[in-house]
C-alpha cells in the first residue's frame, strides 16, 4: 500500500509537492548546463538528445545512454524501500527524502572534486548519475508516496491538464466536474511555478556558483526532512498505547 493523502494533510501535500518541484527544476537545469546537455530528471529529454547527438555526431551519447538504466534502478530501489516501510507501518516519505539528500550531496561533492571537462568522461558520468539517481527517487516517490499530488519532475502533462481544467472550470454545466478541475488546478499551479523558479535559479546559480549551487536544493530537502514525521499517524479511532 502506497502512502497517499491519508498520511499527509492536503496543505502539507501542496507544500511538499511545490518544494520537490523546485528541487527537480533546479537540479535538472543546473545539471543540463554543467554536464553537457544531460537531463537528470527528464528521461524523454535524454532520449531526444541521444537522437540529436547521433545524427549530428556530438559528444555525450554514452552518458545519456547510461541515464536510462540508472534511472530505472533508482525507481526499483525506491519501490523496495516503500514496500519495506509499509510492511513495518512506517511512512516512507522521510527515508526517501534522506536518500535523495545524500545522493544530491554526492552529486555536489563529485562536481566540485571533478569539474566537468568532457561529456563522456567517467568522472562526469559518475557525477551525472548521482543526480539521475536522486531524481529517479523523486520520480518514484511522486508516484508511490505522493500519489494524490501531481508529478513533480515532468511538467508537460501538468501544463496540458491545467489547460483542460481551466476550460472545465469556466464551462457551464454540473458543479462537480468544476470542483474536481479546480482542486486539481490548485495542485498544478504552485508546482508549475516552483519548477519554473527552480529551473531558472538552477541555471543562473550554476553559472555563478558552480556546483556549490546545489546547496540550495539541499537546504529545501533538509527543511522537508525536519518537518516530516518518521511514523505514520494513527488511523482515526485507533488507540495509541
Amino acid at each position: 500500500m502506497a502512502t497517499t493523502h491519508a498520511d499527509l494533510a492536503p496543505t502539507r501535500i501542496l507544500q511538499v509537492g511545490a518544494s520537490l518541484a523546485f528541487v527537480a527544476g533546479f537540479v535538472d537545469a543546473s545539471g543540463f548546463v554543467a554536464l553537457f546537455g544531460l537531463f537528470t530528471a527528464h528521461v524523454t529529454g535524454n532520449l531526444i538528445m541521444i537522437g540529436v547527438e547521433l545524427a549530428q555526431g556530438g559528444p555525450g551519447v554514452f552518458a545519456k545512454l547510461c541515464a536510462l538504466p540508472v534511472f530505472m534502478a533508482a525507481v526499483l530501489a525506491t519501490s523496495l524501500i516503500v514496500d519495506a516501510c509499509n510492511s513495518r507501518g512506517m511512512s516512507p516519505l522521510r527515508p526517501l527524502l534522506v536518500a535523495q539528500l545524500l545522493l544530491l550531496l554526492g552529486f555536489m561533492a563529485a562536481g566540485l572534486a571533478w569539474p566537468p571537462r568532457h561529456a563522456d568522461g567517467w568522472r562526469e558520468i559518475t557525477t551525472g548519475m548521482l543526480a539521475v539517481l536522486a531524481m529517479g527517487v523523486q520520480n518514484a516517490k511522486s508516484r508511490l508516496v505522493l500519489s494524490s499530488h501531481i508529478p513533480t519532475t515532468v511538467m508537460t502533462g501538468t501544463v496540458t491538464q491545467l489547460m483542460i481544467d481551466l476550460i472545465a472550470i469556466v464551462r457551464p454545466g454540473p458543479a462537480e466536474p468544476r470542483r474536481t478541475a479546480a482542486a486539481r488546478a490548485r495542485k498544478s499551479v504552485p508546482a508549475l511555478l516552483a519548477f519554473a523558479a527552480g529551473a531558472i535559479g538552477g541555471a543562473i546559480s550554476y553559472l555563478h556558483l558552480s556546483f556549490w549551487c546545489v546547496l540550495i536544493p539541499l537546504a529545501v530537502l533538509i527543511a522537508l526532512i525536519a518537518t516530516t514525521p518518521g511514523a505514520r499517524p494513527p488511523a482515526p479511532g485507533s488507540s495509541v498505547r
